[in-house]
Parts: structure tokens; C-alpha cells; sequence
């Protein structure tokens, strides 16, 4: 295929569950690993923290999640394994070409994500219009900055 992007690495893995204290005290307590940043947002439904293991281009985000209210949703806790975001060295024309191919992705297309990169999400499930989908798993795209390209794009 003339697949007009590249899949870099993976950028994070996002663990969700109903109490954000108890990740926590596992992912930076128990295991080490350093809070980068909070990120809350209503219309998503997450408090958010963005942990970071490794260093550079490599590093690799854990982000751990509760949701604000968990009657609404979306419910970042269900599942616990949320979601997996890959670097995508060009998210325009990724979107472009896996919408032409019939992926179907979540509402809300590229936008800002909590990191500060843009980012869009793969459906986990296809539907009539969009047959294909990440089966089962929401997938998100990450738009990778120069440095990680330059270091994992070649």
C-alpha cells in the first residue's frame, strides 16, 4: 500500500479507573514513574494525570484517568485498559487517507489532547458508513513532534 504517513511508536497507554489516588499510588508510589502534567476536561468526562517513563524520543506516557462524574459518559474507567495512543508523523493525512478507506473515528476529528500534541481517536467499533474500526480498542492518533520523527521516522 502507498500509506502516506508512518505509525513512529507508541506515545501512551491510558488506564482508567474511579479512583485516580489509587493509580496513582501505584504508577508513581509504587512503580516511580514522574507526573508530568493534569489535565481535567467536562465534555470528556477525565481528570486526567500524564506520568512519563523514559527520556526523549523514547519516553512513553501513562496516563492515568478518572472520570468527573461516573454516571456520564464517556466512562474512562470502562475499560480500565482505556486506550493506546502511536505516534503518527503526519495525523492530516492519516485521517485523510483512513477516512477514504472507511475507518471510522470517534466524534470531535484533530483536536488538541492533554499533552498539548493534536490528536484524534480510531472507533472501536465500525459501523454502515465506516466498516473498518481498531476492533475493540480505542486508538488514538498522536501527531509526533519533529524531534520524535527525527528520531524514530528513519
Amino acid at each position: 500500500m502507498d500509506r502516506p504517513f508512518k505509525v513512529l511508536g507508541i506515545q501512551q497507554v491510558a488506564i482508567g479507573g474511579l479512583d485516580k489516588g489509587k493509580l496513582a499510588n501505584f504508577w508513581v508510589g509504587i512503580m516511580g514513574l514522574e507526573t508530568v502534567k493534569t489535565f481535567k476536561s467536562e465534555r470528556e468526562n477525565v481528570d486526567e494525570d500524564v506520568l512519563r517513563m523514559g527520556k526523549g524520543a523514547s519516553a512513553v506516557e501513562i496516563d492515568i484517568m478518572q472520570p468527573i462524574d461516573p454516571e456520564k459518559k464517556p466512562k474512562v474507567n470502562e475499560p480500565q485498559l482505556n486506550h493506546i495512543g502511536l505516534w503518527i508523523d503526519d495525523l492530516p493525512k492519516c485521517v485523510e487517507w483512513l477516512t477514504a478507506k472507511g475507518v471510522r473515528f470517534t466524534p470531535g476529528g484533530i483536536r488538541k489532547g492533554a499533552s498539548g500534541f493534536d490528536i484524534c481517536f480510531v472507533h472501536p467499533k465500525g459501523n454502515e458508513e465506516f466498516p473498518l474500526c481498531s476492533e475493540g480498542v480505542l486508538l488514538e492518533l498522536v501527531q509526533a513532534p519533529k524531534e520524535v520523527i527525527d528520531a524514530l521516522g528513519k
